[in-house]
């Protein structure tokens, strides 16, 4: 597979909610189904104007994954699941690091191995974890940091 990547238009929020939603249920089955797919499509049209860098990875002209970043914190980087591996996140992360040379953070459940391991993988660093009372879901996080070298 060959990917590109764009930034997001607002047309892309359909495909930003489907790939938010499949990456959740096949990869954190562990989390609570707290919002409809409907209600995600919702806020992902009401957030993506909020963030500085929303960008899409691209096949063939599909979208199969996406980030979210703004103030140097990586909100969402998530690829369809059956695309793991195969270049698109990394590619993203890639983008992330030209987007933020001086460091970024994000979240990540503790339980999210394949994530955790994902970033670990890219340099990322563990500078807090926390017990999950601040998130809605209320699942044990842990918070990242990418310094460059």
């Amino acid at each position: 597979m060959r990917f590109s990547l764009r930034k997001a238009a607002p047309e892309d929020a359909s495909a930003l909610a489907d790939i938010h939603v499949r990456a959740r249920r096949e990869c954190m089955s562990y989390l609570p189904d707290i919002h409809s797919p409907e209600d995600v499509l919702q806020w992902i049209r009401e957030i993506v104007p909020q963030h500085d860098e929303v960008w899409v990875a691209e096949d063939d002209g599909r979208i199969v994954g996406f980030f979210m970043l703004s103030d140097n914190f990586l909100y969402h980087l998530y690829v369809y699941p059956e695309l793991h591996g195969q270049g698109a996140g990394s590619l993203l992360f890639d983008r992330v690091k030209e987007l933020a040379p001086e460091g970024f953070r994000l979240w990540v459940f503790q339980r999210n191995t394949q994530a955790r391991e994902f970033y670990e993988h890219r340099g990322m660093r563990v500078v807090e974890v926390t017990d999950g009372s601040r998130n809605e879901e209320r699942e044990p996080d842990a918070l990242y940091e990418w310094l460059p070298d």
